[in-house]
């Protein structure tokens, strides 16, 4: 892998740059139909919050998909409310990486798939893409079995036809781009107001235990010495934290046509930190909100196997005795699938566009994506059905947490380095936070393989 220093040499294959730290001038933007079209300049602060809010939805989407319902599903039911600290540690990391990520598409006018292609090696930007790829098609799987789910729910239609229908939202995803991005937020934004309009009516009437909830909170020893708990516990932070995001999030901020100074550089980071926060704390509360009503319906009756939303869906109205609480959390359920359809086709584009420079149609773009989770998810519903299609969900949540070290390695080392981000760089304290979280990942996810493959041996 080449030194700074000699990325920055002309002769290296690229035409030297006219911006320190990198070694090709100023690329051209993702997503660039949408790009700098959204206006800023509002002088209340009020008006300028609200024209920054909407990337953070985007991303928020991501945080509450069908993968994690399952995940949550199965950590309330397992283990009560014991894993909502690691929902809890899940989200502050989520923050704070969403953070940088923003702040490195604001400052360098990159998203951080052009920042890789920029500062890496072509075989190690290619072994990245191929890696991100992955994630995207994890993400998506479990997007395409959650919709499935719901249809099968509401509607009666069998979970491999189900599958099929979902692959059509790519109609659905171009009308919207064509309308303008601003549509495509408010979307989202209603769809994540339905989603947890529908958990505030579950947590209503499951009625859970508020010291429980305050316990579940403060974190155990039992999550990294049980290998059960270990195992939900990473795909909760895979299904949370998802490296994806990242590169979408470095992206979509540039839609907002700031000024491009160091004071409107400076303005556009603090609101868009402003927005991603407060989406991801809507987040939280969705996620906590799926295992409390885990916990307290299904943990203390016995049903300590619930990880299947058909299950789930199945036990909610005679266990909570109300009517109608199995349909409400299938909504959500639809709701939380198609939201998550919407982002899943930006992020599939961005990464593409950001490390082969590779510009492909959306409908095409989405139509790859969607072949490769179909495929495996149509054939599981076929032969393993219900049972299998909800194990695949929690396995490809984990395999998004095996994915994120190597995009937030390369988004820390880019927005720690004064040269790239000039006055923007991490302080001192970011930086170790950040690299803590990083090595925490990490080193979870290595002890999750030791604990697995130790649990085959014996």
């Amino acid at each position: 892998m080449p030194h700074q220093g000699e990325m920055n040499r002309p002769g290296n294959g690229d035409p030297p740059s006219e911006e320190p730290g990198w070694r090709q001038a100023r690329l051209t933007p993702s997503l660039a139909e949408v790009y700098r079209s959204v206006p800023v300049h509002h002088t209340h602060w009020w008006r300028k919050m609200l024209a920054f809010a909407g990337p953070g939805y985007l991303v928020a989407v991501g945080y509450m998909d069908p993968g994690n319902w399952a995940t949550d599903l199965a950590a309330g039911s397992q283990f009560g409310y014991t894993l909502l600290s690691v929902v809890l540690i899940s989200n502050l990391i989520a923050i704070v990486l969403q953070g940088l990520a923003s702040k490195l598409g604001i400052v360098t006018g990159r998203d951080l798939a052009q920042a890789c292609r920029d500062h890496y090696s072509p075989p190690v930007v290619f072994a990245q893409w191929v890696l991100c790829e992955i994630a995207i098609a994890a993400c998506d799987l479990a997007e395409v079995i959650g919709s499935a789910i719901a249809l099968n729910l509401l509607f009666g239609i069998p979970l491999p036809w189900g599958i099929g229908i979902t692959s059509l939202d790519v109609l659905l995803v171009l009308y919207l781009q064509n309308k303008g991005f601003r549509l495509v937020e408010a979307l989202v934004v209603v769809l994540i107001g339905t989603v947890g309009l529908c958990f505030l009516f579950e947590i209503f009437i499951s009625r859970p235990e508020l010291a429980g909830i305050f316990g579940g909170f403060v974190p155990q020893a039992s999550v990294i010495t049980n290998r059960d708990q270990l195992y939900i516990a990473i795909g909760i932070l895979g299904a949370t934290v998802m490296p994806h995001n990242l590169y979408l999030h470095s992206s979509i901020v540039q839609t907002r046509a700031y000024a491009e100074t160091p004071e409107g550089k400076r303005t556009a980071v603090r609101y868009s930190f402003i927005d991603s926060t407060i989406a991801l704390t809507f987040a939280l509360f969705i996620n906590a909100a799926i295992l409390i009503v885990a916990a307290a319906t299904f943990h203390p009756t016995g049903h300590a196997e619930v990880a299947e939303i058909q299950q789930a869906y199945q036990l909610l109205t005679p266990l909570l005795g109300v009517t109608g609480a199995g349909t409400v959390f299938a909504v959500a359920l639809l709701a939380s699938g198609q939201n998550s359809t919407l982002t899943g086709t930006l992020a599939g584009q961005i990464v593409m566009e950001g490390f082969l420079n590779i510009r492909l149609r959306p409908w095409l773009r989405r139509l790859l994506t969607r072949a490769i989770a179909i495929v495996p998810a149509a054939l599981t519903a076929i032969f393993f059905g219900e049972h299998g299609t909800a194990k695949l969900i929690i396995f490809s949540q984990v395999i998004l947490s095996l994915q994120l070290s190597f995009a937030v390695f390369p988004l820390i080392r880019f927005t720690s380095d004064r040269i790239k981000m000039g006055e923007f760089v991490n302080p001192r304290w970011l930086k170790v936070l950040a690299y803590t979280m990083g090595f925490v990942i990490a080193a979870l996810n290595i002890w999750l393989l030791v604990q697995t493959v130790a649990g085959w041996l014996a």
